[in-house]
């Protein structure tokens, strides 16, 4: 079964976030516009690549009033550790969530339950906890902040215009469609 149009769970996890331990819960996510990024561990390859671009794009996601919650099922104070280990990670500002029981990762289903990791996973979550998009790579294939940006700006605009579509690879201030039987079979 798809988690899109599902509602998040509830949760209770602690965080890392700007120097401070945070506990995060499902309270916290509403009314914005939520990204849950998924990644398998700390102080490994592609994880710190993919957490760096979301760092270096944090600004524009906060414009667009998103809030973004890195998670592995590493602790919080592993994450912590690596922010002061690593230039890249130190770009952090955005809440690293430990998940450390693995049931953040089973809610959203992303949980390998024989070696205890999360799979590379990317949910993105409306003001009202409402999944609204999904996007799971295998272990060594890297995500891309300006594609999440797209698909967000997509996201919302649908959200804030019903009757309307966007179509492959629209981009804010492109045309979009009005699904209607007149339009069936010109496209």
């Amino acid at each position: 079964m798809s988690l899109i149009n599902t509602k998040v769970k509830p949760f209770k996890n602690q965080a890392f976030k700007n120097g401070e331990f945070v506990e995060v819960t499902e309270k916290d996510i509403e009314g914005r516009w939520s990204v849950f990024f998924f990644y398998p561990a700390d102080f490994t390859f592609v994880c710190p690549t993919e957490l760096g671009d979301l760092a270096d794009h944090y600004d524009e996601f906060q414009k667009l009033g998103v809030d973004i919650y890195s998670v592995s099922t590493d602790t919080h104070f592993t994450h912590k550790a690596w922010h002061g280990s690593s230039e890249t990670i130190g770009k952090i500002k955005y809440a690293m969530l430990g998940d450390q029981t693995m049931a953040l990762s089973r809610n959203f289903e992303i949980l390998r339950e024989d070696e205890g990791l999360a799979n590379r996973g990317t949910f993105l979550v409306d003001p009202q906890g409402i999944i609204q998009a999904v996007e799971v790579t295998a272990e060594g294939i890297g995500r891309d902040a300006t594609d999440l940006l797209r698909k967000i700006k997509a996201a919302q605009y649908v959200a804030s215009h019903p009757g309307e579509v966007c179509p492959a690879k629209w981009k804010e201030g492109e045309a979009t469609l009005a699904p209607s039987l007149d339009l069936v079979g010109k496209i």
